[in-house]
């Protein structure tokens, strides 16, 4: 294997080094805190200590290979430079494969353990491999630990396969996928906020997996590096910061919903969450050293990388402790106590929110609010990546547009209004104001972000590298002008989407499953969210991408998109059966509501709001068409002037040659002059 110049010797036997810290790191501690004391589910007989004992060492194992392999991926593909060669990226890809199938077994042995442990059934009992079998699907927990060990499998045969970045930076990305149904299990499914506690925990995850399996993908491949490490780490160093905030909010928030008060710090469970949250501080202290003191002496001194490694090992060490934690938090009753008392009504059933007790008035739309954290977390990263942009921009003396970024934040503002004000609230229990939220999301928010040119603010202020690598702007470049994009960008199948998957979502069981589900729900908004900005980006997008298709075109398309959604409302409207009848009559809110009619009143909302979007990216299209003349024009005009006409008078001279010919009967053209043109 060919190393970098200035590379360590490959005698180095990092890797092995790194397994043992796991096992010191993980194994044991999650042993000692989550099996010793683990008690079996009340009712049930225990399944044995090796349940006890192996369900949060199976765990902690399943989380540090998780972390691994998609660490690995995502190093080789967006964070450590290109070498001559591509041994690298054999390697790590090697080492992700490794990992892969140490996650994959990881998780089926831990499906077959949390099984026998729920069940209280031994791994002896003959009627075992049956009952797994035939529950395996029924029990939330067990059906998503299922899902994600099904992802983690293809993860690893693409990490056995794949050698370019673009493909290791999308098996990281289908990595990080396999960890979020996670979040759907355990304590967070049975809490009172719900919502809250899956997407913090889901956010936790996601961001401790990156953060550890960085951490680990760097420490590993550090005999390659050479000269690069000093930048790898810097640009790790960069993502851990992001990690480590993410990673600090969302586990205060999540652990906030658990304990529920400063007295419940004492028990148990409490004194686990502050265990975690000093293990927290001390990787924080440690990112903070290696960043502001290593990191100098490995820049000045390449063949330093023997302090990141110590470092890195110190790390690994603590990591593997939180880990641990975590393990036995799973395995830990909630201080908190936050399940509501009996009586919450059937709307909390199904949806998990309690019913307002009152019918909705005029007034509650622009009163009544129930903060989605999700959302509002998303429109707030997002107006302020945007605005720091902005000011990049200003900084380099360049200008930028101030309609655009009033756009951005005006759609941000409206999307986090239709899912944490009224539509938010009501549309979980009312049709039609469901359709407010949905042709909101869909077609008035979508205009505004595509007016703001966020992808062409991003190409400009992104700094490239120079290094083959794929960065933040290499990676938004590689999107925009894929194949993929340049199908789906296709006005005709981004209409297509926009129409077909409306049809398909409120006549399927896709759309009871978006009302009485948090992951459905979520899905639905981010679906309709991308499509009405595909569709619109294919209209009237600023922002590059495939080529555009002329002004008289699109209005063919928009226009027959809109009839088809207008024939969508009418069929709402004048339909007579329910749409999810069992969720809307299971609701029995506390005031009366003529369903069918309601649904109809959503039909005429879908008809009627649909109109205004559609008039204005009419109006948008019509504006570029008219634009695109004058451009035109203006065009002819300076090439006129830059060769004197050239192209008139050669027109005109052939004219006059027609004219000297011997007569055929036909009336010859008037010559032309600069207030005509040949197309006039």
């Amino acid at each position: 294997m060919t190393t970098a110049q200035g590379a360590a010797p490959q005698t180095e036997k990092l890797p092995p080094i790194l397994a043992l810290v796991a096992v010191v790191g993980v194994v044991i501690p999650a042993s000692l805190l989550g099996g010793a004391s683990a008690a079996p589910a009340a009712g049930l007989p225990d399944a044995g200590a090796l349940i006890r004992w192996g369900i949060p060492i199976v765990r902690g194992t399943h989380d540090l290979a998780a972390a691994g392999t998609v660490g690995l991926l995502l190093v080789a593909g967006m964070i450590i430079p290109e070498s001559h060669d591509t041994s690298r990226r054999i390697t790590a890809a090697r080492y992700a494969c490794a990992c892969g199938v140490v996650w994959v077994l990881a998780g089926l042995v831990g499906l077959v353990f949390s099984f026998a442990d729920i069940s209280g059934t031994s791994l002896q009992d003959r009627g075992f491999g049956a009952q797994l079998q035939t529950f395996v699907f029924q029990f939330e927990f067990l059906r998503v630990a299922a899902i994600s060990s099904a992802t983690a499998l293809v993860v690893t045969i693409g990490a056995a396969l794949v050698r370019r970045r673009a493909g290791m930076v999308a098996l990281a990305l289908l990595g990080i996928l396999a960890i979020l149904p996670l979040s759907l299990a355990g304590h967070a499914s049975g809490e009172a906020s719900h919502e809250m506690a899956v997407n913090s925990l889901a956010l936790h995850l996601v961001a401790a997996l990156v953060w550890v399996g960085g951490l680990l993908a760097l420490a590993m491949l550090r005999p390659l590096l050479g000269r690069d490490l000093a930048v790898s780490i810097r640009r790790y160093s960069t993502l851990a910061g992001w990690c480590f905030v993410a990673v600090a909010l969302s586990g205060v928030a999540n652990a906030w919903i658990r304990v529920g008060s400063l007295d419940n710090l004492r028990t148990r469970y409490g004194v686990l969450v502050i265990l975690k949250v000093v293990a927290l501080v001390v990787l924080g202290l440690a990112g903070w050293l290696q960043r502001s003191r290593g990191l100098d002496r490995i820049t000045d001194d390449p063949l330093a990388g023997r302090l990141f490694a110590r470092l890195a090992l110190m790390e690994v060490a603590v990591m593997g402790a939180a880990f641990a934690l975590g393990a036995a938090l799973s395995r830990s009753e909630p201080a908190g106590g936050n399940l509501p008392a009996g009586g919450a009504g059937p709307a909390y059933d199904l949806t998990g929110f309690a019913a307002p007790a009152f019918a909705m008035t005029s007034s509650d739309w622009f009163t009544v609010w129930r903060i989605d954290w999700l959302w509002l977390g998303v429109a707030v990263l997002a107006v302020t990546l945007y605005l720091v942009g902005v000011n990049a921009m200003h900084d380099r003396g360049n200008t930028w547009p101030v309609r655009r970024t009033v756009g951005w934040l005006l759609g941000w503002a409206i999307l986090v209004w239709a899912t944490s004000g009224a539509p938010g609230v009501y549309g979980r229990l009312l049709f039609s104001v469901h359709m407010v939220m949905h042709m909101t999301v869909a077609m008035t928010v979508p205009i505004l972000l595509v007016l703001a040119a966020p992808v062409t603010l991003a190409l400009r202020t992104l700094k490239p590298r120079p290094d083959n690598t794929l960065g933040p702007r290499e990676l938004l470049l590689a999107i925009v002008h894929s194949r993929y994009m340049k199908v789906i960008g296709n006005p005709v199948v981004a209409a297509a989407i926009f129409f077909s998957t409306l049809i398909v979502f409120y006549y399927s069981p896709l759309f009871e499953l978006a009302l009485r589900t948090h992951t459905g729900h979520v899905l639905m908004i981010v679906h309709f969210l991308l499509a009405g900005y595909l569709f619109a980006w294919a209209l009237v997008g600023i922002d590059p991408g495939p080529r555009r298709w002329t002004p008289p075109l699109l209005l063919v398309i928009l226009f027959g998109t809109i009839s088809f959604h207008a024939f969508f409302g009418v069929a709402l409207t004048s339909g007579t059966s329910l749409l999810a009848p069992a969720f809307f009559q299971g609701l029995h809110l506390p005031w009366a509501v003529d369903l069918l009619a309601d649904q109809r009143t959503g039909g005429a909302v879908a008809w009627g709001i649909g109109e205004l979007p559609t008039l204005i990216l009419a109006l948008l299209v019509t504006l570029a068409w008219v634009r695109s003349d004058s451009a035109e024009s203006r065009r002819l005009d300076r090439q006129a002037d830059r060769d004197d006409d050239a192209d008139l008078k050669a027109y005109n001279a052939h004219l006059a040659s027609m004219s000297q010919r011997p007569g055929d009967g036909r009336p010859t053209p008037p010559p032309l002059s600069r207030s005509t043109t040949p197309g006039d």
